[in-house]
């Protein structure tokens, strides 16, 4: 059963992901270079979608506006039992999501470390 987070859910995912952020910051600062990272609580999507629930979208940058990763907060809640979950999670979809759209591997925007439990 999914952790419940009530009114506080957003200021717990918020911290999430300012703590994600920093540390992808001290890792390879590139990565975040030209690219926005925020949250919604839902996606928007089409009456005709079939597929699972995304946590996640990638927009490339365009002239006019800065590449951006969006996280979608109430699904990725969803999967997310504890607390450390979340934040790992939260954590690895921005790194997932910064691969994408920057073409920069995942294990240079976040090298692993012996305390990396996601296995």
């Amino acid at each position: 059963m999914p952790v419940r987070h009530g009114s506080r859910g957003a200021e717990l995912f918020t911290t999430c992901v300012q703590a994600s952020v920093a540390r992808i910051s001290r890792s390879c600062p590139r990565a975040l270079a030209g690219v926005d990272i925020g949250f919604e609580d839902v996606p928007m999507l089409a009456a005709t979608w079939y597929d699972a629930v995304p946590l996640a979208a990638a927009i490339s940058a365009r002239p006019d506006q800065r590449g951006q990763v969006v996280l979608y907060r109430r699904p990725i809640e969803h999967r997310a039992a504890t607390r450390r979950e979340l934040a790992t999670l939260v954590h690895r979809t921005i790194v997932e999501q910064l691969s994408a759209l920057t073409g920069i591997d995942t294990a240079e925007i976040d090298p692993p470390t012996a305390d990396d439990d996601w296995d």
